[in-house]
């Protein structure tokens, strides 16, 4: 890609991605462990999207301070209540998560009153701007779903790689795959920040953003392989070189997509936004540094004859170039 004069990514590097392999391949084990890690100590900050409960808008006449009004729900009886302002200071989003099943229209609108009435003043009183209520078995039922989710996207993604490619590419395809969306995952575990379901659509996206990255990096590898007369070491390094500049300017593009969202799309769009930055950057990095060396190791080794077309044998590839 030129802008005028200037080339904005050379279209014919010559990077020796393969002598850092194993390096590579040991610390993206080391980190998708400690990712493992990380979610199974921390857990998750679950919205009620997953918890169920009330969430409360409130806008106050004055800014006002978030402690205080977690210690005033925590008189009320509402310790575990999360409190978190937005906007300019005035505006409080309030969480109570569920204690049993589904609250009728009148228990909401008396548990929300209360929440009024425990948090405001005489000098700052609060009021409504909205509220929703979610029962834990809606909740429960929402999470089933987004499992299955993830469960299908990568079951798909498997299914399509085995047949378009080959078996080992498939696995390699899914394993970075899940790589990458277990990296992004332990970040929102480690940070605190809370997993709704626009977290979840923003891991589903990574996961195509993904593969579709790992594609276009095999898809050259298959071709080179066919038509190149080289050490697979080698292939590899030539195809990860061809695919580069591709790669790296479409993340880039993507990248500052997403950050426009991020920054004006409002709070409701920015974990979504927050995901599919944070998955583009670990994708690119997992799609140059890790998918071709997998195809390097062990059961998962990629030979000239694994890629050539089933109909050819090995006189046909002795006549190749």
């Amino acid at each position: 890609m030129k802008i005028f004069p200037l080339t904005l990514i050379p279209s014919d590097t010559k990077i020796d991605f393969m002598r850092a392999r194993t390096p590579a391949v040991l610390l993206g084990l080391l980190l998708f462990l400690g990712a493992i890690g990380t979610i199974l100590l921390n857990g998750y900050n679950f919205a009620l999207d997953f918890t169920g409960g009330t969430a409360v808008t409130l806008r106050f006449d004055q800014p006002a301070d978030v402690e205080m009004v977690r210690s005033r729900l925590a008189d009320t009886g509402h310790e575990n209540a999360q409190v978190q302002a937005f906007g300019a200071g005035n505006d409080m989003l309030v969480r109570l998560q569920a204690e049993g099943d589904q609250m009728t229209v009148d228990e909401n609108t008396a548990l929300v009153a209360e929440v009024v009435e425990a948090v405001s003043t005489a000098e700052n009183p609060a009021t409504v701007l909205t509220s929703e209520s979610i029962g834990s078995q809606v909740s429960a039922e929402l999470t089933e779903r987004a499992i299955e989710a993830a469960i299908f996207v990568l079951v798909g993604f498997l299914i399509y790689i085995g047949f378009r490619f080959e078996w080992k590419f498939a696995i390699v395809a899914s394993v970075t795959t899940l790589f990458d969306v277990i990296i992004v995952a332990a970040f929102f575990s480690l940070s605190g920040r809370e997993f709704d379901l626009t977290v979840l659509a923003g891991l589903l996206s990574v996961m195509g953003f993904s593969i579709n990255d790992t594609i276009v990096v095999f898809d050259r590898v298959r071709e080179n392989f066919r038509t190149v007369r080289a050490d697979p070491l080698e292939i590899f390094n030539r195809s990860i070189n061809q695919t580069l500049s591709r790669t790296i300017i479409t993340s880039v593009v993507f990248f500052l997509s997403v950050s426009a969202l991020y920054i004006y799309g409002g709070g409701s769009l920015e974990s979504l936004a927050l995901t599919q930055m944070v998955g583009a950057v670990v994708a690119t990095l997992s799609s140059i540094f890790l998918a071709c060396p997998l195809l390097t190791y062990g059961f998962l080794k990629v030979t000239k004859q694994d890629l050539l077309p089933k109909a050819k044998d090995e006189a046909a590839l002795a006549r190749r170039p």
